[in-house]
């Protein structure tokens, strides 16, 4: 059964820098957990931590994946990630082109070996 358009996500990971969020990335398109995953190397995070603001350069990942795919992605960047709490934020899909969909569920189920 085809998923519907709706089970399309993107998931917003963020990574101390630049190197981890590469390895992460690789990791994730190596197990079939995203098809595509697009980083911005620097970012401007301003959060509050253990009672304090904190100010950190990040980098941001942006993983396209589907939605019954999240549980295992987030598991899965639990266990590498050098952060406590790492942001790991789905959002869903709200309109998505055909052939789009049909590659990233294609991607999906077979994956590859990227470094």
């Amino acid at each position: 059964m085809k998923p519907h358009v709706s089970e399309a996500i993107v998931v917003l990971i963020t990574a101390k820098d630049t190197d981890e969020a590469r390895r992460l990335a690789a990791g994730l398109i190596n197990a079939g957990l995203a098809s595509c995953i697009q980083i911005l190397p620097q970012v401007e995070s301003i959060y509050r931590w253990e009672g304090a603001v904190q100010h950190e350069t990040e980098a941001l990942m942006f993983a396209k994946t589907l939605r019954e795919r999240f549980q295992e992605l987030e598991q899965h960047v639990r266990g590498l990630h050098s952060y406590q709490v790492p942001e790991i934020l789905a959002l869903p899909v709200e309109a998505i082109s055909s052939p789009y969909l049909k590659w990233l569920e294609e991607t999906l189920d077979s994956p590859t070996d990227v470094s």
